[in-house]
């Protein structure tokens, strides 16, 4: 086709180059406005050490990591609490289960510089200066651990439920300790431990409580 005026007065050369200059031009103040946007949005941190500052089982820690830091690699190797372990490494077994302002939290999975000004309890601090915290007695008591690996989160999160439940039911107790896994298969007994930590009035007997918790021992 020539490229002749038609009858709006524009030919197709003029209309394509005046369309590939205002592409461009639309191409540079959108380039611009972002890269304004981006000067005003959240202040960049790291890649180096930053302060963070963490309130742990009622006492602040100062420390200085990456921010890509986890909470559990920050208390396990800055602040020498290596009560909960890591084990899968990827918030699906429950070993590194902590709480954070009354909720349980994988932290292996959480970052540490975003809890800063939250409340953070680990199994050390469940204990008193001379006597065990009910859930962990009872977890002894019951013999609710082999490896022992799974222990410290189970018994959190344990603490967690009751603390949620006083008077939790079995059913309670499974769904919220669902999240947790033993991979030496102990889960009857901590469920019987779980079961025995809420009663106040002292625990029933044996036969009782695997009645109650509607499976067979074996």
């Amino acid at each position: 086709m020539s490229d002749k005026e038609d009858r709006f007065g524009v030919s197709r050369r003029d209309f394509l180059k005046s369309a590939g200059v205002g592409g461009l031009a639309t191409a540079v103040t959108s380039a611009g406005v972002t890269d304004v946007e981006a000067q005003a949005g959240p202040r960049v941190i790291g890649p180096g050490d930053v302060p963070v500052s963490l309130t742990v089982n009622g006492k602040r820690l100062e420390l200085r990591i990456e921010p890509r830091v986890t909470l559990l690699d920050a208390l396990r190797n800055r602040a020498d609490l290596t009560g909960n372990k890591r084990v899968c490494d990827r918030g699906s077994c429950g070993a590194c289960t902590m709480i954070v302002d009354g909720r349980t939290a994988y932290s292996c999975s959480t970052l540490a510089i975003d809890v800063q000004g939250k409340q953070i309890r680990t199994v050390e601090g469940l204990a008193g200066a001379n006597t065990l915290h009910p859930v962990q007695q009872a977890f002894c008591d019951v013999d609710a651990l082999m490896c022992g690996f799974c222990t410290p989160g189970f018994v959190v999160a344990t603490v967690a439920l009751l603390e949620k439940y006083p008077n939790a039911t079995p059913e309670q107790a499974r769904r919220e300790l669902d999240g947790n896994i033993c991979r030496c298969g102990t889960f009857v007994r901590i469920m019987e431990a779980a079961m025995k930590a809420k009663t106040v009035a002292g625990p029933p007997t044996r036969q009782a409580r695997w009645g109650d918790m509607g499976v067979a021992r074996g």
